[in-house]
């Protein structure tokens, strides 16, 4: 481990509370940013394929199929390669000032940005809300899926740093 390496307790929230302040409903607009940055494609896509269909006579509705897998595909792709870039956040996060870390502080990739997505997806399909009632009870602020991953989601460098106490 080299001297500039980040330390396991460097996202502790009790030596560095301003990587935690505010993150929760932060992190709650970059949700729903990225979420209309998935989605959104998908919809223009569908919008196409109900054109064509009109104009082919109903034919080219049975391209209706390709949206699920293509729907995955996409999610995993940006998610993957946004949380999995050099800034370690999706665009949502990014606009909010927020980033996901490993919880000893290194930087995402994308094999962890997607397993984070898929763990993300499959918690919340069988035990929503609950996943997220878990961020009220640790000082990291962390959901399920973020304790399955080893991931945290703290204010990037430049906010903690503006909101350092003296």
């Amino acid at each position: 481990s080299g001297a500039g390496d980040p330390k396991p307790d460097f996202y502790d929230a009790s030596r560095n509370p301003e990587f935690f302040e505010g993150v929760l409903p932060r992190r709650l607009v970059a949700f729903f940013i990225d979420a209309f940055l998935v989605v959104g494609p998908i919809v223009i896509l569908a919008l196409f394929i109900f054109i064509f269909g009109l104009v082919t006579l109903g034919l080219g509705w049975l391209l209706f199929w390709v949206l699920s897998p293509l729907f995955v595909v996409w999610a995993i792709v940006y998610v993957g390669a946004t949380l999995g870039s050099p800034h370690s956040a999706t665009i949502g996060m990014r606009m909010v000032d927020l980033e996901m870390r490993t919880w000893y502080g290194g930087k995402m990739y994308f094999l962890l940005a997607a397993v984070h997505v898929i763990f993300f997806w499959v918690s919340i399909s069988f035990l929503t809300p609950f996943i997220l009632l878990v961020a009220f009870f640790n000082r990291q602020h962390r959901l399920l899926h973020d304790f399955c991953t080893g991931t945290v989601v703290v204010n990037n460098e430049r906010r903690a740093a503006a909101l350092k106490r003296p």
